[in-house]
């Protein structure tokens, strides 16, 4: 069977220009012409093209697709086996890329009016979980309350936002010093350091009652983004999530008079 230029850029999904290229390369020369002079090509010219086009898919410029054509069982492997490394870093590059990119509209989702510099210059290693703090932290809360919290976030001022970074980090290093201390988790320190969380939501975003507060800190164990916003990964420690959360629960039941929750919680 032979095939006109016009029938196999039809079979192939390439343009006839595509083919005349391959030809003037002497890549894809067809084997024959009909007495009018048009190119035919044959069955083994279309293997040919189907071969072409796979290492073309994969990514291989055509002076590598004609040194794998001139001796495929020498070339081939060693060229795939590159192209496969290739591909896998490009795919990890692209990975992280994307997660850039979800990370960056998550920041823009949060209503702080920051420059990416000045957000940098804030928020340091965090950066990135500002979204959970102004959304999927308060995620149980009323309309009007996630309202507020977006407001309250979007009036921030770079030195706010310093001020409210600054007391977090030292209430950080207080909850990593009484933990490592061996401090219990029900204990008036530990208890104390729940309070001064939960106030520190309240006077930045939104009321936090000691009902939402164990929402949140329950979410410390669901959910590493939510503990992430509280204590970034470089500074966490086994068992430190539920630490909190159980220190929270102390702290809630301590505020109403008595203790509540489970044995595990205590």
């Amino acid at each position: 069977m032979s095939y006109s230029v016009g029938q196999v850029s039809a079979f192939a999904k390439v343009t006839v220009r595509t083919l005349h290229h391959y030809d003037k390369a002497g890549l894809l020369s067809p084997s024959g012409r009909s007495h009018t002079g048009y190119r035919l090509y044959s069955d083994a010219d279309l293997v040919r093209l189907q071969q072409i086009l796979f290492y073309r898919e994969l990514g291989f410029s055509l002076d590598e697709i004609a040194a794998i054509l001139k001796d495929p069982q020498s070339n081939a492997l060693k060229h795939l086996q590159a192209r496969q490394h290739q591909l896998s870093e490009e795919t990890a590059r692209l990975q992280r890329l994307a997660e850039v990119a979800e990370r960056a509209i998550e920041v823009q989702q949060t209503g702080v009016s920051l420059t990416p510099q000045e957000r940098f210059e804030v928020f340091g290693e965090i950066t990135f979980d500002l979204s959970y703090a102004t959304e999927a932290e308060l995620k149980w809360a009323q309309s009007d309350g996630r309202r507020e919290a977006m407001a309250r976030a979007d009036a921030h001022t770079k030195e706010d936002w310093q001020q409210l970074m600054g007391e977090a980090a030292a209430w950080r290093a207080e909850l990593l010093a009484a933990f490592d201390e061996g401090e219990p988790s029900h204990g008036e320190r530990a208890m104390d350091l729940a309070e001064e969380y939960r106030l520190h939501i309240s006077r930045w975003f939104t009321a936090c009652p000691h009902d939402r507060h164990q929402r949140i800190a329950d979410d410390f164990i669901a959910d590493p983004r939510a503990f992430a916003l509280a204590v970034p990964p470089s500074q966490q420690r086994p068992g430190l999530a539920a630490y909190v959360r159980k220190a929270v629960h102390a702290n809630a039941a301590r505020h109403a008079g008595g203790r509540t929750g489970s044995e595990e919680d205590r």
